[in-house]
């Protein structure tokens, strides 16, 4: 996909959501695939056998059947809507009989559920479209769960790439996610880092900026926006190699030693500026209003409560607030 057609463009191009989410974000199952008359030879097959993929609705009818005629194409309807999430089964009680006869179905139409092989529960009549929606919750479970079961582990994945260095790798889930859930703030979060760890800060900046509202609220988008605050910052504090000079020189130059720690960060050296941080609070918690330490939370706020940096300065932190 390119970037005219995809806001988070750039990376997304060689992996689709259906790649990662079975089709059902892009592609929906064909209704003939969803929906089938069976027979009693072949009620184990196309039902008890298949409902163990998912639930399958059993639809007792007869021709002779006015309000089975009424409930027939909304159920159908319905059934393909919900792209697979369960399928429907037609038998027809007057030349199949056997089988209703042993479910001890006495009127028509009634619907059965089968999970796993066995029945589980069924209505009965011409009902609205809305309950047969609800009904369908209930046996499959609520719409879009497994869906968004699968995008949270494509999203830690994604995660896990971007953390070893594997940029393209992570970036190309993120817009996989995106594909099928283009609301999802986290992804599009992982995006604009993946375009922060490529140097692409002005996309980044960008992307964030065009971001809704809501989506700038998210935690992991407030983590990001940080995270351009402090690059933008340390672009301006100059050459790093002068300032480690200038330390060499005073040790107790706590400013040079704070736009050093500013500039460390940004480079991926989050252990490295957390100790510049550090010891400047060791020597001088006066030092810019105890700055050291307000620095070091927003770095906190930046990496996240779980990233290795945060947990080790934390624990420090603490043995010098408390000791």
């Amino acid at each position: 996909m390119s970037d005219n057609s995809n806001p988070y463009g750039g990376y997304s191009g060689q992996m689709t959501a259906q790649a990662h989410f079975g089709g059902t974000a892009a592609v929906p199952a064909a209704p003939a695939a969803l929906v089938k008359d069976t027979t009693t030879a072949g009620f184990t097959k196309d039902v008890l056998e298949e409902s163990r993929n998912q639930p399958v609705l059993v639809d007792f009818w007869a021709p002779w059947c006015g309000p089975c005629k009424q409930l027939a194409p909304v159920i159908e309807k319905v059934v393909s809507e919900e792209k697979g999430r369960v399928k429907l089964v037609k038998l027809n009680i007057d030349d199949h009989p056997s089988i209703p006869g042993q479910l001890g179905i006495q009127s028509i139409p009634a619907v059965v559920a089968f999970v796993d092989g066995r029945p589980v529960d069924g209505f009965m009549g011409a009902v609205p479209e809305s309950q047969i929606r609800e009904f369908i919750d209930k046996v499959a479970g609520p719409a879009g769960a497994d869906q968004a079961a699968e995008i949270e582990a494509v999203l830690e994945e994604a995660v896990a790439l971007l953390a070893s260095g594997d940029i393209n790798g992570a970036a190309q889930l993120y817009g996989a996610v995106l594909q099928a859930d283009p609301e999802n703030a986290k992804a599009a979060a992982g995006m604009a880092e993946c375009m922060l760890a490529a140097d692409q800060h002005d996309r980044a900046r960008e992307l964030v900026a065009g971001m809704p509202d809501e989506h700038r609220k998210a935690p992991e988008v407030q983590a990001v926006s940080k995270k351009i605050e402090q690059m933008d910052e340390a672009r301006k504090l100059g050459d790093p190699s002068a300032l480690e000079h200038a330390l060499a020189l005073n040790p107790d130059d706590h400013e040079a030693r704070l736009k050093l720690a500013k500039i460390l960060n940004v480079s991926g050296k989050r252990e490295e500026a957390a100790e510049h941080l550090l010891l400047i609070m060791k020597r001088d918690r006066t030092f810019d209003d105890d700055g050291a330490r307000r620095q070091l939370l927003e770095f906190f706020e930046a990496w996240g409560p779980k990233d290795p940096a945060t947990i080790m300065a934390r624990r420090k932190l603490s043995s010098i607030l408390f000791s």
